[in-house]
């Protein structure tokens, strides 16, 4: 597992216009905060990330390839740590929590975003190759992420996982797709009732369709039927995510924990 980081302290980058330090360090609403996101080089995560450093936090970054995780680190620019590995290998997790208590001792935030998406497999041509896969990075690279941050979290944090609208509708060829993000949906009811003797807050985010490099090869049918399903007219996008991550993160929520925030322009709701 490698590692690059990138740090010149905590906050913005630059000073924001007629805001003392002193202001802009009290509006940043993760000021000081350690943030893990698994798969956070892409995406919703990647824009996830740059939020959170744009909010005061510290960001440790995975991703699969080396490439991708430098790029990653390189357009954050700052208090970003990015760590090569396989979410759904247990011994880069291992290497993955080491290194962030190394360098920083502590977590605040964890957002396990890192997933895997099957579409277009009917029941009757699923194989089991196709079913490990899925559950090994969905369900069971969740469960042993959460669990080997535990150590190091902070009482009173904040941990999100990614699931999606896939596991409120019924999507032909999604099935096994569909229920691991169940799975992720459940593992949150378990874990809010574990964790709140020590505070902290276990919330889902539950994306509708969202213009990310995952959406944008789809075909453009595929594309249209969706956009014509949701109330808003239009895909989201990363940003959007984002900023719902940003709320469960940080104090802004404080009062809020076990929920599936949906964030999908309306899709499920109505």
């Amino acid at each position: 597992m490698a590692i690059a980081s990138q740090s010149v302290g905590r906050g913005h980058s630059r000073p924001l216009p007629g805001v003392s330090p002193t202001e802009e360090a009290r509006m940043s609403r993760l000021s000081g905060k350690v943030a893990v996101i698994t798969g956070g080089t892409t995406g919703m995560a990647l824009e996830t990330a740059r939020i959170f450093v744009e909010e005061g936090a510290y960001v440790f970054v995975t991703g699969r390839r080396q490439d991708v995780v430098d790029a990653a680190v390189a357009s954050i620019g700052e208090n970003v740590t990015g760590i090569q590995g396989d979410v759904s290998d247990p011994a880069d997790l291992d290497r993955l929590f080491a290194a962030v208590k190394a360098e920083k001792g502590h977590i605040d935030v964890l957002f396990a975003s890192a997933g895997a998406g099957h579409m277009g497999e009917p029941v009757a041509s699923l194989s089991p190759e196709l079913f490990d896969h899925t559950f090994d990075v969905n369900v069971k690279a969740v469960l042993f992420t959460v669990q080997k941050s535990l150590p190091l979290f902070r009482d009173g944090g904040s941990i999100i996982l990614n699931s999606s609208i896939a596991h409120l509708k019924g999507m032909p060829g999604a099935s096994v797709y569909s229920a691991s993000k169940a799975a992720v949906r459940a593992f949150a009811r378990g874990w809010t009732m574990e964790l709140k003797e020590r505070a902290i807050r276990v919330n889902v985010i539950s994306p509708g369709p969202i213009d990310t490099p995952f959406t944008q090869p789809a075909p453009q049918g595929w594309k249209d039927a969706m956009t014509a399903m949701v109330p808003m007219g239009r895909f989201g996008q990363p940003r959007e995510i984002a900023t719902a991550a940003l709320f469960l993160a940080s104090e802004d929520s404080s009062f809020i924990t076990g929920i599936d925030l949906c964030v999908d322009g309306g899709l499920t709701q109505v």
